[in-house]
């Protein structure tokens, strides 16, 4: 049963900003979270990505927030009040877009600090106070450490995609932001995915929090289509474009294991004719919002990229996401295909196995609990003219020049006959006769003939020395005796 949010007691210019944004009913995790979030309790929520849980956190914060509500232009008018921490800066400019969206009827302030980029417009925006902070934990470190960020009337946290930014080793990061904070306050912990240490983490922080699950742990969204194909490696560029033609897709996420791997892969895509952009750690983040920015606009067909997109960014309307390899962790396949079907929209999942890839699907079928069956795709005959390189330094031909070298075959003729071999020389007939001893010679051959008269001593081939006149006598060696 679908609940409106206008069944909530939210303020008025809460309720603007929601209606501007076009929603009207609230979802599952909205529903339960908000309630509780507005009664001060600490919340521990359990909810599959696309399911709206940045609404059902920021709304109840705002809300809360309204009473320390100013128009002071003083910075100290304005402290820092609530606390959002996210594991990348993709997720935390998305957070902090959608909170001022939220706000923006309200007089509440809010800011975002990630690192990758300079501190000091960050450190400028903090100066002039802000009552919601948008953070990724190391930049947040770099702030306190800096004074530049203080946060002890801090009163609501939130860890958002908590089990991400375990798994990327914020854990100490974490524990010593909370250190900072004061003992009295509110703690929401949202996460696709529970584990050990998520409950573990929530023991250590969390008073008494309110366990909120709209979905079975690691489950994947009921309005996504799966498919899981298998073929070899060097059809995996292929079967992206016949899928893409197929199922008449525009725009697609395609998700690769390693940043190198998703750099050739977005590089020959963009070659095969596909405009294509990439998204991995090794890019600046100026590229990374250009890239995204980009594929939000439609100016783009494919971002190709790691998991660092697998995790929370909501782009509207994607229709599908492709797993060019299966994913090393079995939970990351739930977040990677959580980037189409969102907010309830239809959505198609493909991923690409190869024989090599066993132990990876055996170990994605314990966390889907349900047997994956491999399907067979078939392809058209859409392989480009001419010669292809198939990556591993060599040319094959399509089947278009296989038909012309049958033709030539038939003909006689050779496809390079630039590189024949020269043709034999024709036959000397002398060569080709018996061997006959010459007549005996009663004269001297001619050379001989013609050679000059022997001296004695000398060979009659050698020609004598020419006498030149010499410009000055040789002295008399003989000595006269007096």
């Amino acid at each position: 049963m679908t609940q409106p949010y206008s069944s909530l007691a939210l303020a008025e210019p809460l309720q603007r900003a929601v209606a501007d944004m076009g929603y009207e009913n609230m979802t599952p995790i909205q529903a339960q979270a908000i309630p509780v979030v507005l009664a001060g309790q600490d919340v521990m929520g359990a909810a599959q990505t696309g399911t709206g849980k940045t609404a059902a956190f920021s709304l109840p914060l705002l809300q809360r927030l309204l009473k320390h509500e100013t128009a002071s232009v003083s910075p100290a008018r304005h402290p820092v009040r609530a606390l959002v921490l996210l594991p990348t800066r993709e997720l935390a400019v998305q957070v902090a877009d959608q909170v001022k969206q939220y706000a923006k009827y309200t007089q509440l302030r809010s800011t975002v600090v990630f690192g990758g980029m300079d501190m000091k417009p960050q450190i400028e925006e903090l100066r002039k106070g802000v009552e919601v902070l948008v953070a990724t934990p190391g930049r947040l470190l770099d702030h306190i450490e800096a004074k530049t960020a203080v946060l002890n009337q801090v009163e609501y946290v939130v860890l958002d995609e908590a089990d991400r930014m375990l798994d990327i080793g914020f854990l100490p990061d974490l524990q010593r932001i909370l250190n900072y904070l004061p003992k009295q306050r509110t703690t929401l912990l949202f996460s696709a995915t529970f584990s050990p240490e998520i409950k573990r983490l929530a023991a250590s922080y969390l008073q008494d929090p309110v366990l909120i699950e709209v979905a079975r742990p690691n489950a994947t969204a009921s309005t996504v289509e799966q498919h899981f194909y298998l073929l070899d490696e060097d059809d995996k560029r292929r079967a992206i474009r016949q899928v893409l033609k197929d199922k008449q897709l525009g725009q697609a996420f395609v998700f690769c294991n390693s940043k190198l791997g998703t750099a050739r892969l977005a590089r020959a895509l963009e070659r095969d004719g596909l405009k294509t952009t990439a998204l991995h750690g090794d890019k600046s983040q100026d590229e990374r919002l250009k890239s995204l920015e980009a594929f939000k606009q439609g100016e783009v067909d494919l971002l190709v990229a790691t998991d660092v997109a697998a995790r929370g960014l909501d782009i509207k309307d994607v229709p599908a996401v492709f797993n060019y390899d299966v994913p090393f962790h079995a939970e990351d396949y739930v977040h990677r295909i959580g980037r189409t079907g969102r907010a309830g929209a239809s959505g198609v999942a493909v991923t690409l196995v190869t024989k090599g890839d066993q132990r990876l699907m055996g170990e994605l079928e314990k966390l889907l609990k349900t047997k994956i069956e491999l399907e067979h795709l078939e392809f058209e005959d859409e392989r480009p003219r001419g010669r292809q390189n198939d990556g591993r330094r060599r040319w094959r031909d399509d089947e278009t020049g296989d038909a012309r070298d049958e033709v030539r075959r038939e003909r006689g003729e050779r496809r390079h006959p630039e590189r024949r071999p020269p043709a034999a020389a024709p036959a000397d007939p002398f060569f080709n006769q018996p061997y006959e001893a010459p007549a005996e010679q009663t004269e001297a051959p001619a050379w001989e003939q013609k050679a000059r008269p022997a001296r004695p001593g000398l060979s009659a081939n050698i020609k004598p020395k020419r006498k030149v006149a010499a410009l000055f006598k040789a002295p008399d060696t003989t000595t006269a005796i007096d």
